[in-house]
């Protein structure tokens, strides 16, 4: 007798399609759950030459082998569960998704839920969450899996009626027939999912149907993270694992060389053990008040890291004399030359980082908000010295990302705690820990150099020195694995790669090259958001006013004349005229504009700024317009656009790290500079243009166009034109001990 009903459906790669009962048998029509697809070669043709391959294409073609491996369950209660394979950090995909599921099965999207896949390693390259591809990747085999159940629910009630399949529709999660007879889904799940049913032909809804996707909606968790009852990682109870924290070294990469009071520490109020190990020296306690105390008494002698000698001065030294020459020398004809400096910025995510592991002898199983499970159980399992099918990753939601749990730190650091300890951990960074030994944005250098002559951009040469971005965590081995299919691979390493497949100048300008040279310095760096193109396009957003205004011309009219297309323009013109662009302003107030394009999207970001104190300048307005191709959820990209709109306030203005002998000097958020309500602008209008296409990424799309607009603003409102950013960036704190 079947204990639970319930009907699953996997769609492993199109077209092959394999129904499974869950009968209590791990099988899924005669194949082991899990195992590999009859055909993984199936993968979506190139973008057409005129086309520039972004990175989100070359994310969905490293995926698509696998990228119908999906796991939809519809339960005899009439509940859907997806279970996805990305993280959800905050950004809503778990909101969006369902929203596909819903709308393909008719259902309410409350009887919807998305779960967090755990690291699936079969799922290869397609278990990554980044470059704005979670919608754009999953849009189409979302809607191929929830449309096949929905055929197979509708088969279901065709055969046990005696009617015609086609002559039944569905309606508010139940299969309706013409006589007005209805069958709950739940009441046909395990009918739906015998294999003797004939396989049905399933279609996705064409999206000229949609009813629920494309409407504005709430976050399904929006009331749990408010009232604090969201489970987050350390929110899990797993039996036997006890708080624990690091003391780190006073430079970053320090090691431990002696440890002269262990035994006085160990004997402290609720301490249970202490170890040394990679990072520093880990304190487990019955809570982590008694760890926090501990791991603060201890006295350790620390080796060097590997960046002591450098502090700001001798970075932005450096990254000044790597950038690449120009090619167009300055004397054959006019130019206009600028340089802009950025600094490093924290991720700064409300949940510092943290995990729970639990490593046996025989076997390992993390919990922690992670982007790039799969890379993370590969290194952990070589790590502890497992096989890889001996170690278990729990993927968690997570309380803000931004690029930063693409990096899987913390579950490694605790799965080699848990190792030299015995026992399982739970472990949590202090914030002074995630700001100073946390990941950071590099800091860059840009040079940027135009040549114009009868009203027309000749040339436009922009030159980016990087300090080196970490990509270990798994886009490294994409690129790599895709790299004869990309037209702008070579011999670029991974960074030039991502730099080629993210950046891009949206105007006819004539000759346009773009150039990044890494500097490798040994510090903690990761993809911030939107990578390189919130400073380099932010950048050259400022460089287009300032050409702009060599050759007389109105910053949007022209923009406008050398935007590239139609859509680019309605996108620019929505924002000009929403934004009420040349309206007379106050002295100290002025408007700046910005645009961006990257993903397959595009947006416009208009900006007023109160400047009247140039060292106190504030955002108290802004106009957005963004063409996203088809959103899924307008509410959620709004919100996403807002966030980029923070971000740019933030670390245009204010937010940034000073490194000072090997560490970043700030350790909080009262040192840290991030945007706090006061800062926002009061005034805010965002403005989604019509639905077309398919979707295009959203979640890193605002932030270039608005560091142009913010910079733009200050220059016009200052007469400054401001070269170094955050603008602002005093040391006006007393920064924690080491």
């Amino acid at each position: 007798m079947t204990s639970r009903r319930r009907f699953l459906t996997y769609l492993v790669a199109a077209p092959t399609l394999t129904l499974a009962a869950d009968l209590g048998v791990d099988t899924v029509a005669g194949r082991p759950a899990g195992a590999a697809p009859a055909h993984p070669s199936v993968v979506p043709s190139l973008p057409a030459p005129a086309d520039i391959m972004d990175l989100g294409d070359v994310l969905i073609l490293a995926g698509a082998p696998t990228s119908h491996m999906l796991v939809l369950e519809v339960a005899g209660d009439g509940t859907a569960t997806l279970d996805l394979p990305r993280a959800e950090v905050g950004q809503g995909i778990t909101t969006a998704v369902g929203m596909l599921v819903a709308e393909e099965l008719d259902i309410p999207l409350a009887k919807v839920r998305v779960t967090l896949s755990d690291a699936r390693s079969e799922l290869l390259m397609n278990q990554l969450t980044g470059s704005s591809n979670t919608i754009r990747s999953v849009y189409g085999p979302v809607r191929d899996t929830a449309a096949l159940a929905r055929a197979r629910l509708v088969a279901a009630a065709a055969q046990a009626w005696g009617v015609p399949a086609d002559r039944l529709v569905t309606r508010d999660g139940a299969v309706v027939a013409p006589d007005g007879r209805t069958a709950p889904y739940g009441s046909l799940s395990a009918a739906a999912a015998k294999a003797g049913l004939p396989n049905p032909v399933a279609r996705p809804k064409p999206e000229s149907a949609h009813r629920l996707v494309g409407t504005p909606t709430s976050r399904v968790d929006a009331r749990a993270m408010v009232t604090g009852a969201m489970t987050y990682t350390l929110d899990l109870d797993v039996p036997g694992a006890m708080p624990t924290m690091v003391r780190r070294p006073p430079t970053i990469n320090g090691t431990v060389k002696a440890v002269r009071n262990a035994a006085a520490v160990r004997a402290m109020p609720g301490v249970i053990d202490l170890a040394v190990v990679e990072t520093g020296v880990a304190v487990m306690a019955e809570t982590f008040g008694q760890a926090l105390d501990a791991k603060n008494a201890l006295d350790v002698v620390w080796n060097g890291g590997t960046v002591d000698d450098e502090s700001d001065d001798t970075i932005r030294a450096k990254l000044r004399a790597a950038a690449a020459p120009f090619a167009v020398p300055p004397l054959l004809t006019q130019h206009v030359d600028a340089e802009f400096d950025f600094a490093m910025v924290s991720h700064a995510p409300m949940e510092t980082n943290s995990a729970i592991a639990d490593v046996r002898a025989d076997r390992a199983e993390i919990w922690a908000g992670l982007k790039s499970p799969v890379v993370a159980r590969q290194t952990i399992a070589r790590e502890v010295g497992l096989p890889e099918d001996k170690v278990t990753v729990h993927v968690v939601q997570g309380g803000g990302s931004f690029g930063r749990r693409l990096f899987f730190d913390a579950a490694l650091e605790a799965a080699r705690i848990s190792k030299a300890l015995a026992r399982p951990v739970k472990l949590m960074w202090s914030r002074i820990d995630d700001m100073r030994h946390g990941r950071a944005r590099p800091a860059t250098h840009h040079k940027i150099r135009a040549t114009y002559a009868l009203g027309q951009v000749l040339t436009y040469e922009h030159r980016v020195a990087a300090m080196e971005t970490d990509f270990r965590h798994g886009l490294g081995e994409i690129l790599t694995a895709t790299a004869a299919q990309l037209p702008v691979a070579g011999n670029l390493t991974f960074a030039q790669t991502v730099f080629a497949t993210t950046v891009k100048v949206p105007y006819h300008f004539g000759i346009v090259t773009e150039l990044l040279t890494e500097v490798p310095l040994r510090m903690h760096t990761g993809s911030w958001r939107s990578v390189y193109s919130a400073n380099t396009r932010g950048a050259e957003e400022m460089m287009v006013d300032e050409i702009a205004r060599k050759l007389g011309r109105d910053p949007v009219a022209f923009r406008r004349e050398f935007l590239r297309t139609d859509r680019q323009r309605a996108v620019l013109d929505k924002v000009a005229t929403a934004g009420r662009w040349g309206r007379t302003m106050p002295k100290g107030f002025a408007q700046g504009i910005g645009f961006h394009d990257e993903y397959r999207s595009c947006t416009a970001c208009l900006v007023e700024i109160d400047a009247r104190d140039p060292k106190k300048p504030r955002v108290v307005k802004a106009v957005i317009a963004a063409d996203v191709g088809r959103p899924i959820n307008p509410r959620g990209l709004e919100a996403q656009l807002l966030g980029g709109l923070t971000d740019a306030i933030s670390t245009t203005l204010r937010a940034g790290l000073h490194i000072d002998r090997g560490l970043p000097l700030e350790g909080s958020y009262s040192q840290f500079h991030y945007a706090r309500q006061r800062d926002t602008p009061p005034q805010v209008e965002i403005h989604i243009m019509p639905a077309n296409g398919e979707p295009g990424g959203a979640g890193e799309l605002g932030l270039p166009a608005a560091v142009g607009a913010i910079g733009n603003a200050y220059a016009r409102a200052t007469g400054v034109r401001p070269r170094s950013f955050p603008i602002n960036f005093d040391v006006d704190f007393t920064p924690f001990p080491r």
